[in-house]
């Protein structure tokens, strides 16, 4: 599983202009069935996005197809880790 971290690099109304290739991205991911969830920061300085069922080096792919990658919106960090616990009804997949 991967916690993805976004941090905007420019001004919000340059973040806006590509939110919609950005949000069509993100839904390309969710119908692969590779995003689990994902949102805002709040401030909004940027988003997460949690992952699985992908390897390291395709999700680092699928990331660099980000409109906000390419076009120098944000950064990324990325953390994997293996969850050992979850609460009672969550499934990741």
């Amino acid at each position: 599983m991967f916690v993805i971290s976004l941090n905007y690099l420019v001004e919000l109304e340059r973040v806006d202009q590509f939110m919609t290739a950005h949000i069509e991205w993100l839904e390309k991911n969710y119908s692969d069935g590779i995003f689990l969830a994902s949102g805002r920061k709040v401030p909004r300085t940027g988003g997460v996005i949690f992952a699985s069922g992908v390897e390291r080096t395709e999700l680092d792919r699928r990331l660099a197809e980000d409109p906000f990658n390419s076009q120098g919106i944000a950064e990324y960090s990325v953390i994997e880790f293996e969850p050992s616990k979850l609460a009672e009804g969550v499934s990741l997949g």
